[in-house]
């Protein structure tokens, strides 16, 4: 082993589990490169490290990092970077400057032991000097958990999370509880808390660690899209999982359902949660469908005659039950496959009934959708969360039984996005009276959440539904429709290359001549033939996160390729440069920004450790430490697109990607494409994709509470 020591010059890259950066040595002139496990390096920082030199076929000669000791700068430089990288909120290259120019060496134990000498400094005020202050002593108290972490083995990436979850009480939460973790800090799980746990000591077996590690599994599957599982199977699974004996899962899995701490039912257990929502959508669509409709009666015939002359059209039989039974049931789906004439029916719908009442609400999953449903009615829709008012005391909604939405008529588009726990919300919300319209393609994937809520509600039956098969002349006339219904059918899309064709597919038979294209795609040949916008109207879409092809490569390539940058931010394992397309990864009711939103970063201020992103035309603020909620956009999954669409959508096709080629997951993505549709790859995975019907099984109890209930 060999030692190396300097200042960090550069970063180059970052994640949680590798890096490369470049330092400078004392009396060297030529940068080093040092790649490894390097968590939390930080610009201007002094490091030793301990390892060997490696050859990198493409890079060269590398320093690899085994272990390695971060320190404060000890010389004018390297303090200057360190305090210039965005470290200390308050401190930019200019003030970074003149500090060190005022304090010289001494900067560092004056930040430490007497910051009141700051005011020394021409331009720093008392609330920039508190800031200043403020973040000295937090740094300082993250390193002492990131240490505490290092030495339990656990990235120390999360050191900031849980310092500002515990605050100055972290090490001792951690020792005392360190379960707790997983369920009171987001992106901690299970696996983190049992790391530290068994560190500490905590023997495999005990009771405290099975319990927990039984509620992570039915968790961890529950982000498979499973509201209950077998309970032979979850004990399998837990079992593995924890390590331990299935007897000893079965005795603690006895206990906590005694306690109500789990559900189980006929075979099956739940999550508490889970378990009330599935039960509760059944009991409050029970509700609804009881409930008197305050609307006055129509001669339907009537309306529909009257609808057609007003809307300029000619409705087919199957649409004009739809809107027939739409405007008489208290409940009604809708559901099928593009060019069926969805959007057309909820206009009708919604023409009849706006002479009817005022109070009609329109709603979708996400931001995008319903930005496309505004589009479609010319009326005002929003998110279901925003519809509902998030409650931050509570951690609920504002809008519930008690406090009901004003409504007589709800629409929620892309209802095949919505899961079991956010479907029972918005039951609570509704009143008894208002009659509720479900809008969706029960075809497409089902929603990221837990639960299968359309197909299940189509299932049980107990609700009215129209089924849309005709495809109507316009969209017959596009590939991608008439694709998307040859996949949908399992039959082998038109594949043949026709210049004019808004469906096209490009042979391409390895991974990397497959990025190779779709580089060139979407940096050249698109914008120059179609004068697509390289970001706004081409989105890649991508079975897999993982792979040359996979969204993680595919976003550091387009990154690269589309909006380079001399200066990126890297915190987190992420790295972000003005100008990137971003997508969010979770609910932040906060922020009013939910999972799958996709914008734009406008600003980044290393001085204030800010960066703003542009949702919708509308701006929203994230302090560093939150950008672990943020991912890079050029290429995202299939399934986080659902409910979006975009002029131009490229999608990789490959049997790299075997395990993840399903058909409605090729379905859904072919129909997000609105002007063109570009697969790239092999017709053997393409055939794979079109083939395999059985994706993976969603346990769900829904549709059996509807049986029971209804």
């Amino acid at each position: 082993m060999e030692e190396l020591y300097g200042f960090v010059e550069t970063i180059v890259f970052a994640s949680d589990d590798f890096t490369v950066a470049k330092i400078k040595e004392p009396r060297k002139g030529d940068l080093t490169c040092i790649v490894g496990t390097l968590p939390m390096l930080q610009v201007g920082e002094t490091v030793k490290c301990i390892g060997s030199w490696k050859h990198h076929p493409q890079h060269g000669r590398q320093f690899e990092v085994e272990n390695f000791e971060a320190q404060a700068p000890t010389d004018l430089i390297g303090i200057q970077r360190y305090l210039e990288s965005g470290m200390i909120k308050g401190i930019g290259p200019v003030y970074a400057e003149r500090i060190v120019k005022k304090f010289g060496t001494e900067t560092l134990s004056i930040l430490e032991e007497d910051p009141e000498q700051l005011f020394e400094v021409e331009g720093l005020g008392k609330k920039r000097i508190d800031t200043i202050r403020s973040c000295w002593k937090d740094q300082k108290k993250v390193r002492t958990v990131m240490i505490f972490l290092r030495g339990v083995g656990v990235s120390p990436s999360f050191a900031q999370k849980i310092y500002r979850a515990y605050g100055d009480e972290s090490i001792e939460r951690l020792k005392n509880d360190p379960y707790a973790l997983a369920k009171e800090i987001q992106g901690i799980g299970f696996k983190i808390a049992d790391k530290i746990a068994q560190s500490l000591g905590m023997p495999i077996d005990y009771p405290t660690r099975i319990d927990a590690g039984i509620e992570h599994v039915l968790w961890e599957l529950s982000n498979e899209g499973h509201t209950c599982y077998p309970e032979e199977e979850l004990i399998a699974e837990a079992a593995e999982a924890l390590n331990v004996s299935a007897p000893q899962i079965k005795v603690r899995l006895d206990k906590l359902a005694e306690e109500n701490k789990i559900m189980r039912e006929e075979g099956k257990v739940w999550v508490r949660v889970l378990f009330f929502s599935e039960t509760g959508i059944a009991k409050e669509l029970a509700r609804l469908q009881a409930g008197i409709c305050p609307l006055r009666s129509i001669d339907v015939a009537k309306a529909l005659d009257w609808v057609q002359k007003q809307m300029h059209i000619e409705l087919a039989d199957q649409q004009k039950e739809a809107v027939a039974k739409a405007v008489q049931e208290k409940v009604h789906i809708i559901t099928g496959g593009p060019g069926t004439g969805k959007s057309t029916i909820t206009k009708a719908i919604l023409t009849i009934t706006e002479k009817l009442t005022e109070n009609i609400i329109c709603a979708a999953p996400t931001g995008r959708a319903g930005k496309r449903l505004s589009e479609i009615t010319g009326r005002k829709a929003s998110t279901i969360h925003s519809l509902l008012e998030m409650d931050f005391a509570s951690g609920g909604f504002k809008r519930n039984r008690e406090n009901p939405l004003v409504a007589d008529l709800v629409i929620i588009d892309e209802m095949s996005m919505v899961d079991t726990m956010l479907f029972h919300a918005l039951l609570k919300a509704l009143p008894s009276s208002c009659r509720l319209i479900l809008i969706g393609d029960s075809d497409q994937l089902p929603s990221v959440g837990a639960g299968n809520v359309l197909k299940d509600l189509l299932a049980a039956g107990k609700t009215g539904s129209t089924r849309l098969t005709e495809i109507f002349r316009q969209a017959a006339g596009s590939l991608i429709v008439t694709n998307a219904h040859k996949i949908n059918h399992g039959e082998f899309p038109d594949i043949a290359y026709h210049a004019k064709s808004d469906f096209q597919f490009l042979y391409q038979e390895t991974p990397e001549e497959i990025l190779s294209t779709i580089i060139k795609l979407v940096t050249t040949e698109l914008p120059k033939k179609h004068h697509f916008h390289r970001f706004q109207d081409i989105q890649v879409l991508a079975p897999m996160k993982r792979g040359v092809i996979g969204t993680e490569n595919l976003n550091v390539v387009l990154q690269k390729n589309l909006n380079p940058s001399p200066t990126p931010l890297t915190r987190m394992g992420r790295t972000f440069h003005v100008g990137d397309k971003v997508m969010q990864t979770r609910n932040n009711y906060q922020k009013l920004v939910f999972n799958g939103d996709i914008g734009r970063i406008t600003t980044i201020d290393l001085i204030e450790q800010t960066l703003t992103i542009s949702f919708y035309d509308r701006l929203v603020s994230y302090d560093f430490g939150e950008i672990d909620e943020l991912i890079l956009a050029y290429a995202v999954s299939i399934h986080k697109y659902q409910g979006s669409e975009s002029p131009c959508v490229i999608i990789p096709v490959h049997t790299t990607h075997y395990k993840m080629l399903y058909r409605n997951l090729l379905y859904t993505a072919v129909t997000r494409g609105k002007k063109l549709v570009i697969l790239v790859g092999t017709k053997k995975a393409l055939s794979i994709a079109v083939t395999s019907h059985d994706a993976q099984k969603r346990y769900t109890g829904l549709e059996k509470a509807l049986r029971d209930v209804l």
